[in-house]
């Protein structure tokens, strides 16, 4: 059976952003990543910082560990990363696994990789990078990714893009015209994810930076702006 590289297992704990904030979830984070984004706020997980916590563990073995930490307090597990569409079958095994617990599925990526098992996750939030990143958007990728859900999938699909600057609320802009049917959440970046101590105000400040560009424009009435919760309550700490 394949087995996949987890970096974390951790919760269970509320997720903090994107269509299922506000939820109670655990988080299986794997190992790798196709980007480099610059204010990647989980770079252990691609830099080799971290290369010694990573351990190749098989889909049961994942399940195991998911239960001894939380028994039955939790019916979602969030699984992100890094990138996990960078992962093949094993993922899809532990997919399966989960629902034959009851337990929904949870998955976050950029959109760079295609993965047949997305057919199966519940919800599947796809993130494309903005300019601030670095990092060059694969728009034929992108579009195959969400024709595919919207014909075949049965996950809840959504957008979300974080915004630092004016140029990002600009590419944010562009993804809603190029996939209006699509819900777009919008949140407002960290640009500090290894300052210390209490964030909050710095994070409101931003959000309500952002609150305002949208409310002035009407070419975003559907999109929903969120903050990154867990960053709110639990700052820059590991494992939240």
């Amino acid at each position: 059976m394949s087995k996949l590289p987890v970096i974390e297992i951790f919760g269970p704990t509320i997720q903090g952003e994107g269509a299922v904030i506000g939820v109670k979830t655990m988080f299986v984070r794997t190992y790798g990543c196709d980007y480099r984004c610059s204010w990647c706020d989980s770079a252990f997980t691609w830099d080799g910082s971290a290369k010694d916590k990573v351990r190749m563990l098989a889909p049961e073995e994942i399940m195991n560990e998911l239960t001894a930490l939380a028994g039955d307090n939790f019916d979602c597990v969030t699984i992100s990363g890094g990138n996990p569409a960078l992962i093949g079958g094993g993922m899809g095994t532990l997919i399966q696994l989960l629902h034959e617990r009851g337990i929904q599925a949870a998955i976050e990526t950029q959109g760079s990789r295609w993965q047949d098992w997305f057919y199966d996750v519940d919800v599947l939030t796809v993130s494309p990078k903005p300019p601030s990143s670095g990092m060059k958007t694969d728009w034929n990728m992108l579009d195959g990714i969400l024709d595919q859900m919207k014909e075949h999938g049965r996950a809840a699909h959504s957008l979300k893009v974080v915004v630092f600057n004016d140029e990002d609320y600009q590419y944010a802009k562009s993804i809603h015209r190029r996939y209006p049917g699509v819900p777009l959440f919008l949140q407002p970046g960290n640009e500090d994810v290894n300052e210390e101590g209490d964030i909050s105000v710095r994070l409101l400040a931003r959000l309500e930076w952002l609150f305002n560009l949208v409310i002035a424009d009407p070419e975003m009435n559907k999109a929903r702006v969120l903050p990154q919760l867990h960053a709110l309550i639990w700052h820059n700490k590991r494992g939240k």
